[in-house]
């Protein structure tokens, strides 16, 4: 029998972190926790000990995007649970490791599905794929109601249960533009080959057409054990997790996105498909302004949208066109949130 992989957690105490040490009870003879850490410790240390195998990055933000690339550079695979370092840094993460694979393990349960789905499929075969987004939680609020939505509403998700930063974007639909980004940087899917699809079940996590018209889809009930546990055992096992009861009588809908009830996924796509690296990145530090300002009650939730444009704005000029280099990501997102701090009060 061969040793347990040893996994470093970065984030362990959020709901990733938690659910993942659930994984790691569950089969001791296949992982074992040698590493974790929070936001604010020495991360980079701890991704690249010795007795790291495996890091596991549940961190919000690009608090651990350094973290992650030296992890990488010292030889370590990646399990990412994080959507803005690939958003942020895809670049720079896809120069040591490639896409999806082995040393770069996708933990979103729509790229968990998506990998599943093109695993042995050729390229050339895949005609476009599709990620489904729940709607969150104004997905039948009356427009018109938006701007007065609280942030203990915005909180409450339908169907998944998140940390507080990616359930307001899943409100806003930030998260379903970087799922998008992240889809092109795993798999280099080009960004017209790639949908958004309303499915507010949250039980088609991904689908890929193939181009004869085959349609490939992975099913789940909505429970993030499941994409973690593939992501760090990178073989089936038993889990903990529900099992799909398909004799139940149910409904799953599917159907277009709604542009004028999620305008800040129109600014995550248009800046995307922009090919500005530096705007992009500076719209992921806007974000995490936006959501942090919305939740202390500073800003109305219907200012997010303006706040990631001017994000994307500080990052362009940062980077003058260029792909920045780690240093300059940093620096980035130090500008942004030097810009938007008096903004986002007004």
């Amino acid at each position: 029998m061969s040793a347990p992989t040893r996994l470093a957690i970065l984030g362990s105490t959020g709901s990733i972190g938690t659910q993942a040490l659930d994984v790691v009870a569950q089969h001791p003879d296949k992982l074992r926790v040698t590493r974790s850490g929070h936001r604010g410790d020495d991360l980079v240390a701890l991704a690249t000990a010795p007795d790291v195998d495996l890091v596991l990055v549940a961190t919000p933000g690009i608090a651990a995007l350094a973290a992650t690339i030296a992890a990488l550079e010292a030889g370590k695979s990646i399990a990412l649970a994080n959507k803005e370092i690939l958003v942020a840094a895809g670049h720079l993460i896809t120069r040591l490791c490639g896409g999806a694979g082995e040393r770069l393990r996708p933990v979103d349960s729509e790229h968990c599905a998506l990998w599943q789905c093109l695993e042995g499929e050729r390229p050339e075969n895949v005609a476009r794929i599709a990620l489904t987004a729940s709607g969150g939680a104004f997905r039948d609020r009356p427009l018109l109601d938006m701007a007065s939505v609280t942030p203990e509403e915005a909180l409450t998700h339908p169907t998944w249960r998140m940390g507080p930063k990616v359930t307001i974007d899943s409100a806003t639909l930030v998260n379903k533009g970087y799922e998008v980004v992240e889809a092109r940087w795993l798999y280099g899917v080009p960004y017209e080959r790639i949908d958004v699809v309303f499915h507010p079940e949250s039980v088609v996590h991904a689908m890929v057409e193939l181009t004869d018209g085959s349609v490939m889809a992975q099913l789940a009930e909505p429970d993030m054990r499941i994409p973690i546990q593939y992501a760090l055992l990178w073989e089936r096992l038993p889990s903990r997790a529900p099992r799909f009861d398909w004799q139940r009588a149910r409904e799953l809908r599917f159907g277009a996105i709604e542009p004028a009830r999620y305008p800040c996924l129109d600014v995550v796509l248009e800046t995307a498909r922009s090919g500005d690296l530096g705007a992009m990145a500076g719209l992921s530090s806007a974000d995490e302004v936006a959501v942090d300002a919305f939740l202390a009650r500073e800003i109305a939730f219907t200012k997010i949208p303006d706040l990631l444009k001017q994000g994307a704005e500080v990052g362009s000029r940062e980077a003058r066109g260029r792909a920045p280099e780690l240093a300059q990501v940093l620096a980035i997102d130090a500008a942004v949130r030097a810009a938007l701090a008096p903004l986002a009060v007004r």
